[in-house]
């Protein structure tokens, strides 16, 4: 375990050593030479912000009176909101600086970190869902799909840690929108009480019904879908070396398995190659099980939710039940198990699934099944 939760301010020492931060984590350091934008953040680059934040969030009794385990949790978001910025920012023609995407790509790259630094993967996957949404209290009751952006919110971060950190994150900047952002989170809030999703996910009436409000537009959360599902299309995601192969042969017995490694072989296609004609070849093998309502196993790492996507419409399209497997191990068990594979993956190709990896949650299928060793 890292030494990383460890300065967490607690109680009797509500302080934050930035100066440790920095000489411990070269990440942090790394945020003192990303510049900003001075309309929003007067106080200068996102390195003086980070650690205006966290002393904003340790002053406050909302932050205070939080269980341990959801101290740490807000901490390290707060700690890792904007740590995607010195890879995303970039100075538009008119001279502002400007950082594309970057709650997006930061909960990729805080995801990565914490593993590598042994952080549970309960705790971590926490603080990776309030770093994606970290700017959705800003900007949500604006929205013309307000309560839908809440409900998926909602199915990963907790709403109410999720607000907690916007106002850090509000306080620990010098701007004259400063009080408007504040107004906008009272009003997240008062959204999500009202949706009934502020301290819990938003209760579907069925697993369907969930599946296919975030699938399809325009449907009511409230509404119970007809389940017509007539097969189980079961979908494997996890990075080269995490048992996926294992997790077949104890749980897929009788059942047809769909392995991109195996016809990635059987085709000569090298990992490090396009994998166009496989992916192909694998949907076809897909329909063909799907046509004549056959459940499956689709056997590939899976790891973005662009890749997991279309698998799963494939199977949505021929009314399969989607259930998506997760495995997980640590990360020097994860290269030794790699290494011992008859046919391991590249090592470089790890590192490249590293800076795209997306853990599945229930946005995405009916079930998520989640096989990880801490």
């Amino acid at each position: 375990m890292s030494d990383l939760l460890e300065t967490c301010p607690g109680p009797g020492a509500w302080r934050v050593d930035w100066t440790a931060l920095q000489e411990a984590f070269p990440w942090v350091h790394a945020l003192h030479v990303c510049p900003q934008d001075p309309s929003y953040h007067g106080e200068g680059d996102v390195g003086v912000h980070t650690r205006m934040v966290l002393e904003a969030m340790a002053s406050l009794e909302s932050f205070r009176a939080l269980s341990e385990r959801d101290r740490k949790t807000v901490y390290l978001a707060c700690l890792l909101h904007d740590v995607a910025k010195p890879a995303t920012t970039i100075q538009g023609a008119d001279g502002r600086w400007t950082s594309p995407a970057h709650a997006r790509k930061g909960a990729i790259r805080s995801r990565r970190l914490l593993y590598e630094l042994a952080v549970p993967f309960a705790l971590r996957e926490a603080v990776v869902a309030l770093v994606h949404h970290h700017e959705v209290p800003f900007y949500l009751v604006d929205r013309d799909d307000a309560e839908r952006v809440a409900l998926r919110v909602s199915q990963t971060a907790r709403c109410d840690l999720l607000a907690l950190v916007a106002q850090a994150d509000a306080l620990g900047r010098i701007c004259a929108e400063q009080g408007r952002l504040l107004d906008q989170i009272a009003l997240f809030r008062e959204m999500c009480v009202e949706l009934g999703c502020w301290q819990e996910p938003f209760r579907f009436p069925s697993d369907h019904s969930r599946f296919e409000y975030f699938r399809v537009a325009h449907r009511s959360p409230r509404h119970e879908a007809f389940d017509d599902t007539r097969a189980t299309a079961v979908i494997l995601s996890g990075l080269p070396g995490a048992g996926k192969d294992r997790w077949v042969e104890a749980n897929a017995q009788g059942i047809a398995v769909v392995s991109l490694d195996d016809i990635r072989r059987g085709m000569g296609v090298s990992p490090k190659e396009q994998q166009g004609s496989v992916a192909a070849a694998a949907r076809e093998m897909a329909r063909t099980h799907l046509r004549r309502g056959e459940g499956f196993v689709w056997n590939a790492t899976n790891v973005s939710r662009d890749v997991r996507q279309a698998c799963i419409a494939l199977a949505a399209d021929y009314r399969a039940r989607v259930r998506v497997v997760y495995l997980e191990v640590p990360l020097e068990r994860l290269r030794k198990q790699n290494r011992e594979r008859e046919h391991p993956a590249p090592e470089d190709v790890i590192d490249r699934l590293l800076d795209r990896w997306q853990i599945p949650d229930l946005t995405e299928a009916h079930q998520v099944e989640l096989v990880v060793e801490d």
